[in-house]
């Protein structure tokens, strides 16, 4: 397969998903089980990665707990929350600057607001690894919608059919598809480097622990 562009997920691809501890301790913040707080923390979180204020999506998760955050508490919940995903698999982002420097373009496609794409775009070195960079935020759409997919294509410049997209979310795999994107379901490091790499036609990984 002629693949000329790698299109990554940002959440459970890049960076590794939040611990157990950091999830409870969030939850305890808010006034909830762990349990309760996922379920709150996903519910509306579409409108969050659209653009929506933190203030607002915080607060919407204190009404599950019937609770109305002060201004410190919602400022530590982001604080938080940009610490849940900035847990890097540097496998994946040596990996990213292999492929560029075999020639391949690199691009990011991710669902997620405001404060963690500014805290992202401010970490020293991290955007290097990628030549285009598109998140949902910044657009007002989220996956699966095609319109965040045309601009992660565009950015990259490559053809659909010659762009391989990795997500962890099977919704957002078979957006991508729609698209044209060679979409894979990304499940663990290990077992895309054992089994989907080679398929691609793409630069074997390095194999060191993160």
């Amino acid at each position: 397969m002629d693949t000329r562009a790698v299109i990554f997920d940002f959440g459970g691809v890049i960076c590794f998903p939040p611990t157990e501890q950091q999830l409870s301790a969030a939850a305890a913040l808010c006034g909830l089980s762990t349990a309760e707080f996922l379920r709150a923390f996903w519910l509306k979180r579409g409108e969050y990665d659209r653009g929506q204020d933190a203030v607002s999506y915080w607060q919407d998760i204190g009404v599950a707990a019937g609770r109305s955050y002060d201004s410190e508490t919602i400022a530590e919940l982001v604080r938080r929350e940009i610490e849940f995903w900035t847990r890097f698999d540097t496998r994946v982002l040596r990996w990213a600057a292999q492929l560029r420097a075999s020639g391949l373009r690199t691009g990011i496609l991710s669902n997620l607001p405001r404060p963690l794409g500014e805290a992202l775009r401010a970490t020293p070195g991290f955007l290097d690894h990628f030549d285009h960079v598109t998140f949902s935020y910044e657009l007002g759409v989220i996956k699966p919608e095609r319109e965040i997919y045309r601009h992660a294509i565009e950015g990259v410049g490559a053809a659909p059919e010659q762009t391989l997209f990795l997500d962890d979310r099977a919704d957002n795999v078979e957006g991508g598809r729609a698209t044209g994107l060679q979409a894979l379901l990304f499940t663990t490091w290990e077992h895309f480097v054992a089994r989907d790499c080679a398929r691609f036609g793409l630069p074997e990984p390095p194999r060191r622990a993160p």
